[in-house]
């Protein structure tokens, strides 16, 4: 049984011929015979008397005729629902960010989005980068906009959308400073002669930094190590350390220190599963990242 022997199963019903059936659905004669012939196979019962030239419904396929009006009408229903979502972005949005990316890079964003699809009930959850990947590797979350993992994982789909330089960083009192006035760019050595304040270890920025600075052969002490790049700048403000932070975060608080030959960048943007069709509301939001 199947869609296309319902609608000439009704349509032979309801216009008592299979010649006008088969005008109706384009159909060839034979091709009707063929499909409500299957139709009865298929029940075990027939379903038209053959009186001649005409046709007449048997008990069983006056039975019948209602539960295929139903079926067929439940079907065009379900089809417009279908169609309906196609064009309309509501339902549910479970979105994963990086407090840094949640705070410096999403809220524009965010707010566009919410004025533009108010019928989407977003679920924000703030992680780490790292966690954030593994969640959507594992399906448990739809999309993320974090920073992009070092080494790609073939079960993720990523894309770049914003270029994030990384500096060194200090107080304006910090020894590195002091030693600018004589020598800048600072070798990269020097760094090691003072403490730093980093990314906590596994992180895509501590990698980034360390990778930048194993061809000088740096060894780092660290005073602090942490997830939170605003606690690392609060930390640096006040000497504790310098650090590798965004440009972006660059302000009164804190100096850049060039080094000679350092170069640095994360790559921040969007996350998803591979295979994994995205909801009307995640492939809008897509939409409106830069």
């Amino acid at each position: 049984m199947d869609f296309p022997s319902l609608k000439a199963f009704v349509a032979v019903a309801e216009s008592g011929s299979f010649s006008r059936a088969a005008e109706q659905l384009f159909m060839t004669q034979p091709a009707i015979s063929k499909r409500i012939a299957a139709l009865e196979d298929d029940l075990g019962a027939v379903l038209f008397d053959r009186l001649g030239r005409s046709i007449q419904l048997t008990e069983a396929g006056q039975k019948f005729l209602t539960s295929a009006r139903r079926i067929l009408a439940d079907i065009a229903v379900s089809r417009e629902e279908v169609l309906t979502l196609s064009s309309h972005v509501g339902g549910h949005l479970r979105l994963a960010t990086s407090h840094h990316v949640g705070i410096h890079r999403l809220p524009p964003v965010l707010k566009a989005f919410s004025q533009a699809y108010p019928q989407v009930e977003l679920d924000l959850l703030f992680m780490d980068s790292e966690q954030a990947c593994f969640e959507v590797g594992c399906g448990h979350i739809e999309l993320a906009v974090v920073t992009l993992p070092d080494s790609l994982d073939e079960s993720l789909i990523t894309r770049l959308v914003w270029p994030d330089p990384l500096s060194i960083v200090c107080a304006s009192d910090h020894p590195l400073v002091e030693e600018l006035g004589s020598q800048s760019p600072l070798p990269a050595e020097r760094l090691g002669q003072h403490n730093a304040v980093l990314p906590a270890r596994g992180t895509v920025t501590r990698t980034i930094l360390l990778d930048a600075l194993r061809p000088f052969d740096v060894s780092i002490e660290t005073t602090l190590e942490t997830n939170y790049l605003e606690t690392i700048k609060m930390m640096v403000s006040v000497g504790l350390g310098w650090s590798a932070l965004p440009d972006s975060m660059i302000d009164d608080d804190i100096v850049s220190v060039p080094v000679t030959a350092l170069q640095m960048q994360r790559q921040l943007g969007s996350v998803c599963l591979k295979g994994r069709t995205l909801s009307r509301a995640a492939s809008a939001f897509l939409e409106l990242l830069p």
